[in-house]
C-alpha cells in the first residue's frame, strides 16, 4: 500500500477517546500518539510473539515491545503457565505468600551479586528508594545522576531536572547535580566541587555505546574513595546484557541496583537490589533511624512474581540473551547494509548493543531531525513495521528480520529522495513527531 493510502480510522478514532479520557492519551509519554506520524498511531488489539495487531486490523513485526519490557514475546506460553497457575491461588492476602521467598531466591541465584531484594511494580518506585536509602545511609543531600542518559524515575528528584518541570519547586531540582557518562575525571571534579555532599551515584552501567576500559571499576573506587553510594539502573541492562544484568557481565559490583522491564516480560514488577547492611536499613533487623524503603499493597502479587521466576528460568534455560544478540546482529547488519545501499548510510543509523538497537534519523546537516524520524516512522508503519527502536524480542525470527530490512530499504529510498529535495515536509502526512521531554505541550 502507497504511504498516501494508508490510514488508520479506527485507532484514530480510539486515540480521540482517549484524549477525552486520559491526559496524555496514554499511561506513557513515550506511547504517546505524538511520537508517530500524524493520525498514524496505530491503537493495539492484540500481541503474540514478535507480532501485533491494531483495532483496524493491520499486523506488524513489533520491535521495543512494552518499552522493551516484552523480551521473550507476547503471551509467552512459559510465562502465561506460571501465570496462570497462580491466578487460582490467590493473588493478595493480608500476610507474605511463600512465593515471596521462592522469587526473592530465585532472584538472587540469578543475580548473585545483590544480597537482599525487595519487589515492588514499576521502575520509578525502587529507584527512588535507592536514592532515600543512600541518602539516609550517608546522611547526605545530593543526588549525582548520569546526565547523558534519559531517565531514571517519574519522581520528583529526577523530573525536576527535564524540561518538564512543572509543578517541582526549585529547591528540590538544586539537590539533584549531574556527571558525564564515561568521565572519571569529571565526575572525580563534581564530588571533589561538592565533598562530602553527594549521597550516590545513579546511572545505567552502560547504554548505547560500551562502557570505556576501566570505567565501571573507577566509578566503584570513586564511591568508595568519596564515601557514596553506587548505584546501577538495569532497567534496561538487565537480562539484555546477561541474566545477571550489566554488573554480572562486567563484573563490577553497585551498592544498590535497580531491575524491571524484561523482569516481568509485560506483567508488572520491579525489584530494588543490594548489600544487606544497606538494604537492611528499611528492615526490622537493622541498627539506627529505620528506612521507609518500599511499601506497596501489590508489590508481592503473586503471578506477577511467578512471570519473574519464569522469565528467569527461561533465559537461563534457553539462552535468551545470546539470542537477542543474534537477531540484533542480524537487524543491524540488514539495515546498515540497506541504508549503504540507497545512499542514506549516514543518514540512519543504528546504535547501541545488539539487544537493545535503536536509530537515529540526521538530516542534510547529519543532525537529528525529527521531521526525518518522521519520514522514516511513516513508511515503516506501511510497511507493517511498529518500530521506534529497533530493540528486538526473542519472538522475532528470521523471516521477521528480513521483512524489516525490506522494508527499511523502501524507506530508506524515500529517505534519499527528501535529502535530494532539502526538504522531507511532502513525506511527512502532517506534523513531525516530538520529542518526549518539552516543556510545552
Amino acid at each position: 500500500m502507497d504511504a498516501e493510502e494508508f490510514s488508520l480510522p479506527r485507532s484514530r478514532s480510539a486515540n480521540e477517546r482517549l484524549h477525552a479520557l486520559v491526559p496524555g492519551g496514554a499511561h506513557t509519554y513515550a506511547k504517546g500518539d505524538d511520537q508517530y506520524p500524524d493520525g498514524l498511531a496505530p491503537v493495539i488489539s492484540h500481541g503474540r510473539g514478535a507480532h501485533v495487531w491494531d483495532v483496524d486490523g493491520n499486523r506488524y513485526v513489533e520491535y521495543g515491545s512494552g518499552l522493551r519490557s516484552v523480551s521473550l514475546g507476547h503471551a509467552h506460553p512459559r510465562v502465561l503457565e506460571a501465570v496462570r497457575r497462580e491466578l487460582d491461588r490467590g493473588s493478595n492476602f493480608v500476610r507474605p505468600s511463600v512465593v515471596e521467598v521462592e522469587a526473592a531466591e530465585h532472584f538472587l541465584a540469578t543475580v548473585p551479586t545483590a544480597e537482599m531484594v525487595k519487589f515492588a511494580k514499576n521502575g520509578s518506585d525502587v529507584t527512588t528508594a535507592a536514592v532515600r536509602l543512600a541518602r539516609a545511609v550517608t546522611g547526605r543531600r545530593l543526588v549525582a545522576v548520569c546526565g547523558d542518559q534519559p531517565f531514571f524515575s517519574v519522581d520528583d528528584w529526577f523530573i525536576g531536572t527535564t524540561p518538564m518541570s512543572a509543578g517541582i519547586p526549585a529547591a528540590t531540582t538544586e539537590l539533584t547535580v549531574a556527571f558525564p557518562y564515561g568521565d572519571l575525571a569529571a565526575t572525580e571534579e563534581l564530588l571533589t566541587r561538592y565533598r562530602g555532599e553527594v549521597a550516590c551515584l545513579v546511572l545505567e552501567p552502560a547504554g548505547h555505546t560500551e562502557p570505556p576500559p576501566g570505567y565501571l571499576a573507577g566509578l566503584r573506587e570513586l564511591a568508595d574513595r568519596h564515601g557514596c553510594v553506587l548505584v546501577f539502573d538495569e532497567m534496561i541492562t538487565g537480562f539484555r546484557w546477561s541474566e545477571a544484568g550489566a554488573q554480572g557481565l562486567y563484573g563490577v559490583v553497585p551498592d544498590l541496583s535497580t531491575f524491571g522491564k524484561a523482569l516481568g516480560n509485560g506483567f508488572a514488577v520491579s525489584a530494588l537490589a543490594g548489600r544487606r547492611d544497606l538494604m537492611e536499613r528499611g528492615g526490622l533487623r537493622g541498627v539506627g533511624d529505620r528506612v521507609f524503603l518500599l511499601s506497596t499493597t501489590h508489590g508481592a502479587e503473586t503471578h506477577s512474581l511467578a512471570a519473574a521466576m519464569a522469565v528467569q528460568t527461561t533465559y537461563v534455560e534457553e539462552g535468551v540473551t545470546a539470542r537477542l544478540h543474534a537477531l540484533g546482529e542480524r537487524l543491524a547488519a540488514g539495515v546498515r547494509e540497506a541504508a549503504a545501499a540507497t545512499g542514506v548510510g549516514d543518514h540512519v543509523v543504528v546504535r547501541g548493543r545488539a539487544s537493545n538497537l535503536v536509530y537515529a534519523t540526521l538530516d542534510e546537516r547529519r543532525q537529528p531531525s525529527q521531521p526525518y524520524r518522521t519520514l522514516f516512522l511513516r513508511q515503516l508503519l506501511v510497511g507493517g513495521v511498529l518500530a521506534p527502536s529497533f530493540v528486538v524480542s526473542s519472538a522475532l525470527d528470521e523471516a521477521d528480520i528480513d521483512h524489516t530490512v525490506d522494508v527499511v530499504a523502501g524507506a530508506c529510498a524515500v529517505y534519499r529522495k527528501a535529502l535530494d529535495a532539502g526538504d522531507p515536509t511532502p513525506w511527512l502526512g502532517g506534523r513531525p513527531v516530538k520529542p518526549v521531554f518539552r516543556r510545552l505541550a
